[in-house]
């Protein structure tokens, strides 16, 4: 299936992820921190395979003339993209190509469905990088675009001026005066991450309003914290295309988190901008992600096993009688359907006696519970490190008052929660200390 027989006729939705994991994400350090480097040509299909299956309509690669390697991994990717057309329909390969004859013609050659061009437009990208002229950039810019669109009409055009939040409104229209006419989408990107949300809801609108035939995507970085909140004031003033990673992963703090994006836009019931995506498989595909790290789904992603955690005693108790207590937001749509109590110093009485009573089966009041409670409490401070305050929890009660067990049948403690004690373990995919109970969601 050609491109021009299909991005020509696909109608975008209210709003389309361009998901940049395979680029961006790449630039993360924290395939440095595990001696990773680089994504294999496995990690490639099985993140292709899961952005396809989300719902992403557009997926960002580097371009293949970067090394053999990223050639290569171009068939990989293009394999998985074929093998799910009947299955999910086109999904468009974009290549992240400087303005330069020489990217151009690799991403061509390997069959990329369009091009996403850049070339910096700040006056520190003008000094320090490539050392051109706005008026140069504008000519050589506008030359090839009119170049590739000639003799390739099918490919999808997109060009931005790399650094645009650092670059004077009137130079960045100097240079997307010349070439708006013959692109798909302009490109605002905060590549270095300076962007506040007032600033650009003001640039969306200037775009907006001076190209108004021309979609706007936009490339938010997290240097400030303001990714998230940057990418949510763009799509609601009017952006249409978003790049995002899974987990937000990306050069120094990274970018704007796919799933994160999306839940938010949830929340404040842009439910029209979350059309064809499967978001119960938001949480499922972010601790893929991170098992491809060799890490946790960071605490500060929204869609987490995390943003159900709870480790005082007066939330505890409170979740125990009602998760709305304490959670506010409806994750279960997201994939999170379960809460995880951690048991520490923190942790009050209601939970010991839960704990014990619900979990492990054991016979206790309330008194008794209040007193292993303070025995816990006393003894937890002295915990070496790996060691699991379920088993010192346990322990108490059996050796130190002497608990009995209740025979429960093992059916209905299952359907209730999961006892922790025996080590780490893998839920979904993703690796929890023994340091607690989980509660599941009743669907």
């Amino acid at each position: 299936m050609a491109a021009e027989h299909c991005f020509r006729q696909y109608c975008p939705r209210a709003l389309e992820i361009i998901d940049t994991t395979l680029r961006e994400g790449q630039q993360s350090s924290l395939l440095h921190d595990h001696h990773k480097y680089f994504f294999t040509a496995g990690d490639k299909e099985e993140i292709t395979r899961s952005l396809i299956l989300y719902g992403v309509k557009f997926i960002e690669l580097f371009a293949p003339n970067v090394s053999a390697h990223e050639a290569e991994d171009w068939k990989t990717v293009r394999a998985i993209r074929d093998e799910l057309i009947t299955q999910k329909g086109y999904t468009f390969l974009l290549a992240h190509v400087r303005c330069h004859p020489a990217d151009v013609e690799a991403a061509i050659q390997a069959g990329a469905d369009g091009l996403n061009m850049y070339i910096g437009t700040s006056e520190q990208a003008r000094a320090y990088n490539h050392g051109q002229g706005l008026d140069e950039i504008a000519r050589r810019a506008r030359a090839l675009i009119e170049d590739v669109r000639r003799n390739h009409p099918q490919l999808i055009l997109r060009f931005s001026g790399e650094d645009a939040f650092r670059t004077r409104e009137a130079d960045l229209f100097r240079v997307y005066d010349q070439v708006a006419e013959h692109v798909d989408r302009l490109g605002t990107p905060d590549t270095v991450g300076v962007a506040t949300p007032a600033a650009v809801v003001r640039r969306v609108h200037a775009l907006r309003q001076r190209y108004p035939k021309v979609a706007l995507e936009g490339h938010f970085h997290d240097d400030r914290g303001f990714a998230l909140i940057n990418a949510l004031e763009a799509v609601k003033a009017g952006m249409q295309y978003v790049q995002t990673t899974l987990l937000g992963i990306g050069e120094r703090s990274g970018i704007t988190s796919m799933t994160a994006l999306l839940f938010n836009l949830f929340i404040d019931r842009e439910y029209d901008r979350l059309e064809g995506y499967h978001l119960r498989a938001s949480y499922p595909i972010n601790v893929m992600m991170a098992d491809k790290l060799r890490t946790l789904v960071p605490s500060k992603e929204p869609v987490s096993l995390t943003n159900r955690t709870h480790a005082a005693g007066v939330h505890q108790k409170g979740v125990l009688n009602s998760s709305y207590t304490y959670e506010a937001h409806p994750l279960d749509q997201f994939g999170v359907t379960e809460s995880e109590i951690l048991l520490g110093p923190l942790s009050g009485w209601n939970i010991v006696h839960y704990f014990l009573k619900e979990i492990c089966g054991f016979e206790l009041d309330e008194a008794t519970a209040r007193a292993i409670a303070t025995c816990f409490k006393e003894r937890i401070y002295a915990i070496a490190p790996g060691d699991s305050p379920a088993d010192l929890l346990i322990q108490i009660a059996q050796q130190e008052f002497g608990l009995r067990t209740i025979q429960v049948p093992e059916q209905f403690r299952q359907a209730v929660a999961q006892n922790l004690t025996d080590g780490a373990t893998r839920e979904v995919g993703e690796v929890r200390h023994a340091s607690g109970i989980i509660l599941r969601t009743r669907q």
